[in-house]
């Protein structure tokens, strides 16, 4: 059984509604990155070219508590979306009410219309049954393409599905599903996963959930300073989430037992940069990660020895799942090892997916993000997805 897709929706003379994700950083009503617009335009066009009446779009945007906020006012995504569209996109200054349905209304054949912020109503994120009526009342048909809305049970995710059956996922949603859900399922090996960031409590799921899937993980970031501490090694003033202590205990224990290969199953670094605080301009050092010379320092960058150790880690690999930095890589001196690993991710012949926020702009600012297989959107929704979570976006929709 698999989701329903745009695909199987008959689409001709009927209004079209799509969720999307237009969350998109805005100051001063300029666009700071179009990415999520440009990624929705695939979807948009297959459903003009289907020949549909006319295409709503509506989207959140940033979290404005329920109640109608200039700045965050999707108006100007709107424009942005026409010059990509190379056509008009009527803006409704509402996306429910007298206001949205006139817009919708005179919108002329094969028209885009965009819905106003959504979170402007404290029922959207409260997934109302009555908002997403009035919603689904704009279009006859609905489709879901916003990936990184689909772990919230918001009326404009899941609710709305009730009120139009009639439902599927858009392209960008179907890439997303299609992608990650291999790698859960049925991957290429070997499959290695490249798990980083702050926090082992943002990653406890995700770990537990590829520990019986994957051939290697490898961990970085500051969330390996937690997995340090349970095994006795000097971690300095290096983040650690002491709450989370016994969870990193037992994540190593269950790793030694899944595999009965002589490889370690968990691969922690072996060197690490470190210096006194995350700043630029400070002295740094690199020590190996017994060393008890790190003092008062804190670890802000995996080492050289360690960012070799991973390269060849990826080196066979025919799968590849990256999420969370190795470093503070924002700062030059401790951006040497997400640097290095998306060098390394980039150079994997099979099947490579990156995700979340900083990996995304990591990839991007190693010049290799053309060299990865997909790069979801999905944020907060794909780590749910790898921690084995059910989406109630994609729960909701039909299957074929």
């Amino acid at each position: 059984m698999t989701t329903r897709t745009i695909r199987d929706l008959t689409l001709t003379g009927r209004r079209v509604f799509i969720r999307v994700d237009f969350n998109v950083p805005i100051k001063n009503g300029v666009i700071g990155d179009d990415t999520r617009i440009r990624e929705s335009l695939p979807t948009v066009r297959f459903a003009l070219d289907a020949g549909a009446r006319a295409v709503i779009l509506a989207s959140h945007l940033g979290r404005p508590k329920g109640r109608p906020t200039p700045e965050m006012s999707l108006k100007p995504v709107a424009a942005r979306l026409g010059d990509l569209l190379g056509a008009a996109v009527a803006f409704a200054p509402d996306c429910i009410g007298p206001e949205a349905e006139r817009v919708v209304r005179e919108a002329p054949p094969r028209g885009v219309v965009l819905l106003e912020n959504l979170r402007f109503h404290p029922e959207e994120e409260k997934n109302d049954a009555g908002f997403a009526r009035a919603l689904a009342s704009l279009a006859d048909v609905y489709v879901n393409d916003a990936f990184g809305a689909a772990h919230r049970a918001h009326a404009s995710v899941e609710a709305i599905v009730r009120e139009r059956p009639e439902a599927g996922a858009g392209l960008l949603m179907e890439r997303e599903l299609r992608y990650l859900g291999q790698a859960l399922g049925d991957p290429e090996r070997p499959f290695v996963a490249v798990l980083g960031g702050a926090k082992v409590s943002d990653k406890i799921e995700v770990i537990q959930n590829l520990l019986p899937r994957v051939d290697r993980l490898l961990i970085g970031g500051a969330m390996a300073y937690t997995f340090f501490k349970t095994m006795g090694l000097p971690v300095g003033r290096s983040l650690v989430e002491d709450d989370r202590l016994e969870s990193a205990r037992l994540i190593r224990e269950r790793a030694q037992g899944t595999w009965a290969t002589s490889a370690p199953a968990i691969v922690l670094p072996v060197d690490h940069v470190v210096a006194p605080k995350p700043e630029a301009g400070l002295p740094t050092a690199t020590i190996e990660v017994d060393d008890p010379a790190i003092g008062d320092r804190m670890g802000l960058d995996i080492g050289p020895r360690t960012a070799a150790v991973y390269a060849d880690a990826l080196r066979d690999a025919q799968t590849v799942v990256w999420n969370g930095p190795m470093g503070v890589f924002e700062i030059d001196a401790f951006a040497g090892g997400t640097m290095a690993v998306a060098r390394a991710v980039s150079a994997v012949r099979g099947t490579t997916i990156v995700g979340g926020g900083d990996s995304i702009a990591a990839v991007r600012k190693a010049g290799v993000a053309d060299r990865i297989t997909h790069i979801s959107t999905g944020g907060g929704a794909s780590l749910e997805f790898l921690g084995g979570r059910t989406l109630p976006g994609v729960a909701v929709l039909p299957r074929t």
